[in-house]
């Protein structure tokens, strides 16, 4: 739940950034949007999480 949380947050400034600074229109967010929650209830999305997942652990276990 915790990751899932942070996905939507980091995602949301990445998009907020794209807006702001490289010209993304609203309706290209809009649509990116309609996407990811029509795709979210896909055949596809567990795999989809799980990938978001196994990134996430690869990322996590890092050290500097």
């Amino acid at each position: 739940m915790i990751l899932s949380i942070s996905g939507v947050v980091l995602l949301g400034i990445i998009v907020f950034l794209f807006f702001r600074k490289d010209g993304l229109k609203a309706s290209h967010a809009l649509v990116c949007s309609l996407f990811g929650f029509y795709l979210a209830g896909t055949a596809i999305a567990p795999s989809i999480t799980a990938g978001g997942a196994s990134l996430a652990s690869l990322l996590g276990g890092i050290k500097f």
